[in-house]
C-alpha cells in the first residue's frame, strides 16, 4: 500500500485488488458551512459599515457644530471704502459740523454753520453732490451751532447768530425705479424757538425733542449756560451750578430727564430735568484727571450708559448704579475703560443696534468699541487731520467722518457678533442696570434698546445642578434596587420584577414632564412638610421593622420563602405615608408657624417656586433609574457564581460576600452604569423644560428653578434669526454639551477599563 495515495488498495478473497478509500462526505455539509462563513462575513461587514456610519455622524455633527459657532470668534475688520475732498469749516465755527448716513450707504449729508450750505448730500460712492432744494425757513439764517438728538440719528437743532433755535429733521425715502433702489432725502423743518437773549452769541448746543416740547442747552460766548424747556414762549434759565469751569460739552438723554455737563477740569455735572421744576444738580464726579478736559459725551442705546472722551484721548462708559441693594439712591460710577486714543477724542456716535460705538481723534484715528465686554473691537488709523464730525451707520457696518479740512472718509466693517467673547461668555459681566458683575443669560426683550446677555455659565450650573439631583434620587433607589435583586430576591420574583422596571425606560419623557408639572408640583407644594417628614420616618420605619424581623420566632419567620421578607415592608412604608400625610397639616403649624413658605422666607432668605430642583430631581431621577438599575443588576449578576458560591462556602454572610467580593468585581459594570446615567440626565430636555421655572439663575436651592444647556436650546432656536448671534450661541452651547457629554464618557470609560484590569483577577 503506497502511504502517499490518497486511496487504500486491498485484495479480494479472489486476490484481485479493489479500493478501500472511505467514502467522502456529502455535499451538503460543505455548502452549508460555505453559507455560514458568507453570513458571518456580511454581518462582519454590515457591523464594520454601520460601526463606522455612527463615527462619522458624530464627526460629522461635531464639524458642523464648530462650523456654526467659528463665526461668533472671528475678528472683526474695517477697510476705508471711500475718499473725498471737500471745504474746510467757515472761519469762526470749527464746531459746528455734522454727518450722517443713510440706513444703505448710499447717501451722506453734511450739516455745517455759516449763511450758506447749511444742509449739503453727495453720493456715498462717488461723492458727488446731490442736490435737494432747502426749507425756505433756513434761507436767511445764519448758522452758528449745530447738535444732533440723542437716540434718533436724523433729527437735529440749528442755533442762529439771533439766539433762535430751528429744529431740523432729515428723512430718507427708498423706493425702486426699474429695479433699481432709489433712495431720496427730504427736509423738513419745525417752529423756532427763542433759546438765549438776543445778546449772546451761541458757541455750543445741545437738543432733545420730547412730549412736552424741546429741550435746550446752549453755551454762549459769555460762558453762560442757558436752558429751555418748551415753546417759544418759555423763558431760559441759567444754569450755574458748576461755577466758573468751562463748559466743554453737554448732553441730554433722549427722554429729557437728565442733562449732562462736562468741563475743562474733568468734572462731569448732572443736572435732573423735570416737568413744571427748575434744574436741579444731582451729582458732580471727577470722571478725568484734575485738568484734563471732556471733551465729548454721548449716551448709548438705552439711555443708561455715558460714554465719556477726554483731552487726554480716555474712552470710559459710566453709568448710575444703586448704593445699596434695596436703596432707591443712584451714583454714577465708572463700568467700563476702552483703549486710550492717542490723540484727543473730538467725537463719539453710538450704534442705533447695541452697546458699540465710535470715536475720533485728533490725528484721525478711528476706534469701535463695545461697552458690555469693555472691548475696543477695532482701530483704524487715521492721516493726521482731526475728526471735525463722524456718525456710525444706522446697521453699524459703516462709518463716515469729516476732518478739519473738510474731508469726506466712509468706512465699510464687519463685526456681526461684537457681543460674544470668552470674558462675556464664561466670566461674570457688569450689565446695564446691575450693581455688580454677573452672570446672566437673557436673549430678548420687548424693548430696542436691550442689551444682549449671553452668559453661559447659568445654563452650565443649571445642567449640573438637575443632573446632580435626579443623580441623588435616582442612584440610591437603582443601585439599591439592583443589589437586592441580584443577591437576595427569591428566583421567580428577580424574573418578573426586573423586567417591569426596565420596561419603565420606555415611558416618553414627555409624559413624565407632562405629570411633574402640572400634578407632583403643585402636589408637592401642598404637602411638603409631609415629604419632609416622610425623608425621615420613611427609613426609620424600614430600619424599625428589619430589627423587630430579626427578633421573631422562627416559627414565624420560617413560613415566608427566602427573599420574600420584602412584602412585610410594603405595608409598613404605606402606614408611615398615611400617617406623614394626615399630620401634615398639623406639622406645618408646629415646625413652620402655620406656613412653610413664610418661614423659608423670614429665617433662611429662600423662596419657593413651585416648579423647582425638587420636583425635577423627582422626575428625572424617575427616568434615569432604569438605566442605572438595569445595567447594575446585569453587572452584579455575571459575577461567577462560583466564586460567590465559596465565599459562602468559607462562612462568609450574603452581605459579606457582598461587599467584599461581588460590589469589587462588578464595579466596572457598576461605575458603567452610574455615567451612562450621568449622561442620560445632562442631555434631559422634555422634563426640565416643562417641570421647571426655566429660570436661569446660579442657587443650589431645591426650592428654586433652573434653566438647562438642552432646554434653553429647546426652547430658544425657533425664535433665533438664522446666522444671528443667538443662532451661533446655542449653537455654542449644544458644542459645549457634546464637549461635555464626550469628555465624561471619556474619562468613565478610562477609570472603567482601569477597574476591569485592577479586579479581574476576581
Amino acid at each position: 500500500m503506497n502511504s502517499d495515495s490518497d486511496h487504500v488498495l486491498g485484495l479480494s478473497p479472489s486476490g484481485e485488488a479493489y479500493d478501500n478509500t472511505p467514502p467522502q462526505l456529502p455535499l451538503k455539509r460543505s455548502t452549508s458551512a460555505i453559507r455560514r462563513r458568507a453570513f458571518d462575513r456580511l454581518a462582519q461587514i454590515i457591523v464594520t459599515l454601520g460601526g463606522t456610519a455612527v463615527i462619522l455622524s458624530i464627526i460629522g455633527m461635531f464639524v458642523f457644530l464648530i462650523k456654526e459657532v467659528v463665526p461668533l470668534f472671528l475678528s472683526p475688520h474695517g477697510t476705508q471704502s471711500g475718499h473725498f475732498a471737500g471745504e474746510p469749516p467757515p472761519e469762526g465755527f470749527p464746531q459746528s459740523s455734522l454727518v450722517g448716513l443713510d440706513e444703505y450707504q448710499e447717501i451722506i449729508y453734511l450739516l455745517g454753520g455759516g449763511a450758506e450750505r447749511q444742509i449739503r448730500f453727495v453720493n456715498a460712492q462717488s461723492g458727488a453732490p446731490i442736490a435737494v432744494e432747502l426749507p425756505a425757513g433756513l434761507a436767511d439764517s445764519y448758522i452758528v451751532s449745530i447738535a444732533r438728538a440723542a437716540g434718533n440719528g436724523h433729527r437735529f437743532a440749528f442755533a442762529t447768530k439771533d439766539g433762535r433755535l430751528i429744529p431740523v429733521t432729515i428723512e430718507f425715502t427708498s423706493g425702486f425705479d426699474q429695479g433699481e433702489r432709489r433712495i431720496t432725502p427730504t427736509i423738513a423743518l419745525g417752529s423756532p424757538v427763542q433759546v438765549t437773549p438776543a445778546a449772546e452769541r451761541i458757541l455750543r448746543l445741545a437738543y432733545q425733542p420730547t412730549d412736552q416740547g424741546p429741550l435746550t442747552a446752549v453755551l454762549t460766548d459769555q460762558g453762560r449756560l442757558w436752558y429751555t424747556a418748551g415753546t417759544s414762549g418759555s423763558s431760559p434759565v441759567a444754569l450755574t451750578s458748576h461755577g466758573n469751569e468751562s463748559v466743554t460739552s453737554f448732553i441730554f438723554d433722549s427722554r429729557g430727564e437728565t442733562l449732562s455737563v462736562g468741563t475743562a477740569g474733568g468734572k462731569l455735572y448732572r443736572y435732573e430735568l423735570r416737568e413744571g421744576v427748575q434744574p436741579s444738580l444731582s451729582e458732580t464726579i471727577s470722571v478725568a484727571p484734575a485738568g484734563t478736559a471732556v471733551t465729548a459725551l454721548t449716551y448709548l442705546i438705552g439711555d443708561r450708559s455715558l460714554v465719556i472722551g477726554t483731552g487726554a484721548g480716555e474712552v470710559s462708559v459710566w453709568m448710575p448704579v444703586r448704593e445699596a441693594q434695596e436703596s432707591p439712591v443712584t451714583r454714577f460710577r465708572l463700568i467700563h475703560r476702552l483703549d486710550t486714543h492717542p490723540a484727543s477724542v473730538t467725537g463719539i456716535s453710538p450704534s442705533l443696534r447695541n452697546k458699540g460705538f465710535i470715536t475720533g481723534d485728533a490725528q484721525g484715528n478711528l476706534f469701535v468699541h463695545y461697552a458690555t465686554s469693555s472691548q475696543t473691537v477695532l482701530k483704524l488709523s487715521g492721516n493726521g487731520q482731526a475728526i471735525r464730525a463722524l456718525a456710525f451707520s444706522p446697521k453699524a457696518d459703516g462709518a463716515v467722518i469729516l476732518s478739519d479740512q473738510g474731508e469726506l472718509r466712509t468706512y465699510a466693517m464687519s463685526n456681526p457678533h461684537p457681543e460674544t467673547t470668552v470674558a462675556t461668555l464664561l466670566a461674570p459681566v457688569w450689565y446695564e442696570g446691575y450693581d455688580r458683575p454677573e452672570h446672566v443669560w437673557q436673549s430678548s426683550s420687548g424693548a430696542d434698546d436691550f442689551e444682549a446677555k449671553f452668559g453661559l455659565m447659568p445654563l452650565i450650573f443649571g445642567t449640573l445642578k438637575g443632573t446632580s439631583y435626579a443623580m441623588l434620587v435616582a442612584v440610591p433607589l437603582a443601585l439599591l434596587g439592583a443589589i437586592y435583586t441580584a443577591m437576595f430576591m427569591a428566583p421567580h420574583l428577580r424574573a418578573k420584577i426586573k423586567p417591569t422596571i426596565e420596561i419603565m425606560a420606555a415611558l416618553p419623557t414627555v409624559i413624565l414632564g407632562f405629570l411633574a408639572g402640572l400634578w407632583i408640583a403643585p402636589m408637592l407644594e401642598r404637602i411638603f412638610p409631609a415629604m419632609v417628614a416622610m425623608m425621615v420616618a420613611v427609613p426609620a420605619g424600614v430600619i424599625v421593622t428589619s430589627v423587630l424581623w430579626q427578633y421573631l420566632p422562627a416559627t414565624v419567620t420560617r413560613r415566608l420563602r427566602p427573599g420574600m421578607e420584602a412584602f412585610i415592608l410594603i405595608p409598613v412604608i404605606i402606614g408611615v405615608v398615611w400617617a406623614c400625610l394626615a399630620l401634615n397639616q398639623p406639622m406645618e403649624s408646629l415646625l413652620f408657624g402655620g406656613s412653610y413658605k413664610t418661614w423659608f422666607a423670614t429665617h433662611w432668605g429662600l423662596r419657593y417656586d413651585q416648579r423647582n430642583a425638587l420636583v425635577v430631581g423627582f422626575a428625572m431621577g424617575f427616568a434615569i433609574v432604569p438605566i442605572i438599575y438595569s445595567i447594575s443588576e446585569e453587572a452584579l449578576t455575571n459575577v461567577p457564581r462560583h466564586l460567590i458560591a465559596g465565599s459562602l462556602a468559607l462562612g462568609a454572610t450574603r452581605w459579606q460576600t457582598l461587599v467584599k467580593l461581588v460590589l469589587v468585581s462588578a464595579s466596572p459594570g457598576i461605575f458603567s452604569a452610574l455615567m451612562i446615567g450621568f449622561g442620560r440626565a445632562i442631555g434631559e430636555t422634555m422634563i426640565v423644560l416643562m417641570a421647571t421655572g426655566n429660570t436661569p439663575i446660579m442657587e443650589w436651592s431645591v426650592f428654586n428653578g433652573f434653566r438647562t444647556l438642552s432646554a434653553n436650546i429647546a426652547v430658544e432656536i425657533p425664535e433665533a434669526p438664522h446666522g444671528g448671534t443667538l443662532y451661533r450661541t446655542l449653537f455654542l452651547a449644544a458644542l459645549v454639551l457634546f464637549a461635555f457629554t464626550f469628555l465624561i464618557n471619556t474619562v468613565a470609560e478610562m477609570i472603567r477599563q482601569r477597574l476591569r484590569t485592577k479586579y479581574s483577577q476576581y
